[in-house]
């Protein structure tokens, strides 16, 4: 169960920063709040000797995150087949908290969440858990959404690729906070602080075609 696991993820080489140590977290919670407050990720890897970055969605269930992608996409037919190796990737999460702006254009900064994994992502060819992954991913987009929507039938099942994710090799990097001037510029009259951004949903527009009875779900009126 996830409440035994230990508090923290173990550092490895790959997962030490080389600048700004001191921004990095290996702490489970923090991790998982990170990577639950998104749903968006860019999953790079290796294909015939060049880098690749994708943009896919995933969700984490535990210490697994579940990529959602299409059969015939790059990274899900180099892990096709029962017999197939696992794919080498790094996944990177990033939410952006504010602008920093600092008197001098070197110290302008941004204030940000971020979440780094590497590890060797495998196919879900287990039907029970590949149900509950496609699930989870449409619960990470809107919560509640899964039981308020057709599930996916066979030949749609069988056009959809699931990658999973082991959680071993993770860290976080935050920075928080002001400006970080030199003291011979506190003087220059530059504006200098903090612009936060925020995420924001706008009002539900209904499809041409739904039915004037159905009403914009509580989920959807909860985001």
């Amino acid at each position: 169960m996830e409440s035994a696991m230990p508090d923290a993820y173990e550092p490895t080489e790959r997962t030490v920063p080389t600048r700004s140590r001191e921004r990095a977290s290996y702490d489970r919670a923090r991790v998982h709040a990170i990577l639950d407050a998104a749903y968006l990720c860019h999953l790079g890897f290796v294909r015939d000797g060049a880098p690749v970055v994708l943009p896919t969605l995933y969700a984490r269930v535990g210490d697994r995150v579940y990529l959602h992608g299409s059969t015939g996409s790059r990274p899900y037919r180099m892990t096709a087949g029962p017999e197939a190796p696992g794919l080498d990737v790094c996944l990177t999460v990033t939410h952006v908290d504010g602008l920093v702006l600092a008197r001098s254009a070197f110290h302008h900064s941004i204030n940000y969440r971020s979440v780094m994994m590497h590890g060797t992502a495998r196919q879900v060819r287990d039907p029970e858990e590949k149900s509950a992954a496609l699930d989870a991913l449409v619960e990470a987009v809107v919560p509640g959404r899964a039981k308020d929507s057709r599930p996916a039938n066979t030949r749609e099942l069988a056009a959809t690729a699931v990658l999973r994710l082991d959680l071993v090799e993770v860290s976080a990097k935050i920075r928080t906070g002001l400006p970080s001037d030199e003291p011979e510029d506190l003087d220059l009259p530059y504006w200098t602080g903090v612009v936060p951004l925020l995420t924001s949903y706008g009002t539900p527009v209904p499809a041409p075609d739904l039915a004037p009875s159905i009403a914009v779900p509580e989920y959807v009126h909860a985001l």
